[in-house]
């Protein structure tokens, strides 16, 4: 009794812990995103843009400063969202039926529903056409950011849902990236990451568990997923795959074992909220408002990612959720309503890293659209955000 009743306070106390720092992150998250839009429209603009612009690396590897950080510091960022998908898949909120249904439902719905309203928007334009995925993505750091100025209101049941639902929203992007954002395959460079995924594989069959020759063989995989022509931060997701959780063979009871995957999670959890993704914000999130009018939201392309994350994931999440429990295959978390589950969908809508992350994929050579992409996507992420607090503030109980 008493080992369960250390266990349970354990869980908690890492639950709470990891709340705690998502919402900081987020919070993080949106001032980078500020600074860097006051850099971009202030006289130090071209600071700003030298900054970013600056080569870093010698040789073949004399890359700027914002590549950098796109192709290989978010690599550590898709890492920990592969860590913390495999953690949910085989420990978490993701390895029942039960615990399933509804956040993947909902998932998949919060990314269908926005591409057919960016197809719908722009299906006669073919270049428009690559940022179909940029309204699919919700951004747990930002919208749990949110979330954190309602303080006690918030519902655990909430938070629990929102976090898998981004968490399944993650792996269907990862998908995404991998079929539809990567080209000119190098074939003898995929071969030669078979044979490094591989070799992590046997390691993992070997039992061993020190994380070294993990890192060592992902910081390989990144270079020679960056030769193959797919997209090198889907290195990172491989890497956290490979991984090891618990060992099943062992006499520790895995409820409190310190598995490596945990162990990594954990030590990379700080770095990504506090350093990675801010850094990420300000150097994607700058964008000049030199000549850009009110009406330019109305464009085509900024007008499809708007209605996709204000209006689609909403739609998409609370129509998926409320199908689910009138045919009885899921019901909603404890504490949550109908309004809860609305400010929900609308907190979905918050885009922004991995939005931004896929419009650099998309448009990332075609300046006035990946301008017009970031307008819709910062304009759509702060109207989500918005609309999504000020609805959950007049339908949250009131805190006793």
């Amino acid at each position: 009794m008493n080992t369960r009743i250390t266990v349970l306070a354990r869980a908690q106390r890492a639950l709470a812990e990891f709340f705690r720092l998502e919402a900081a992150g987020g919070i993080i998250l949106i001032l980078a995103a500020g600074l860097a839009m006051l850099a971009a429209n202030s006289p130090w603009a071209h600071l700003y843009e030298w900054a970013r612009d600056t080569p870093l690396g010698r040789g073949e590897w004399a890359k700027s400063a914002h590549w950098w950080i796109n192709d290989g510091l978010m690599a550590v960022f898709f890492l920990l969202v592969s860590l913390e998908i495999k953690r949910e898949v085989v420990s978490g909120q993701l390895s029942s039926r039960a615990q399933l249904v509804l956040p993947v439902v909902c998932a998949a719905a919060g990314v269908a529903v926005p591409a057919l309203l960016y197809t719908w928007m722009n299906h006669g334009d073919a270049s428009a056409m690559r940022g179909w995925a940029v309204p699919t993505a919700t951004d747990i750091a930002f919208a749990l950011g949110v979330l954190a100025l309602l303080g006690s209101r918030v519902p655990l049941g909430m938070k629990l849902l929102l976090s898998t639902i981004a968490v399944a929203d993650d792996l269907i992007a990862i998908l995404i990236i991998a079929l539809f954002y990567s080209e000119g395959l190098q074939w003898w460079a995929l071969a030669a990451s078979v044979g490094v995924v591989a070799l992590m594989g046997w390691l993992n069959r070997r039992q061993v568990t020190h994380l070294a020759p993990y890192l060592l063989l992902g910081v390989v995989l990144w270079g020679l997923v960056l030769q193959s022509g797919v997209h090198a931060t889907l290195a990172g997701v491989v890497t956290g795959l490979m991984i090891p959780h618990y060992d099943r063979k062992n006499a520790i009871d895995d409820a409190i074992e310190h598995s490596p995957l945990e162990t990594l999670e954990h030590a990379l959890h700080p770095w990504v909220a506090y350093a990675i993704l801010p850094l990420f914000a300000f150097a994607n999130a700058g964008l000049s408002l030199a000549g850009l009018h009110a009406g330019d939201l109305l464009a085509p392309l900024p007008a499809g990612i708007g209605l996709g994350l204000v209006l689609g994931k909403p739609i998409g999440i609370v129509a998926a959720a409320l199908l689910m429990r009138g045919l009885g295959l899921a019901r909603f978390p404890d504490g949550m309503d109908l309004r809860a589950m609305i400010g929900l969908g609308l907190l979905c809508g918050i885009g922004f890293t991995m939005s931004l992350f896929i419009a650099s994929l998309a448009f990332g050579t075609q300046g006035v659209r990946y301008a017009e992409s970031v307008l819709g996507v910062l304009g759509a992420s702060v109207t989500a955000a918005s609309v999504g607090l000020l609805w959950l503030a007049l339908t949250l109980p009131r805190a006793r």
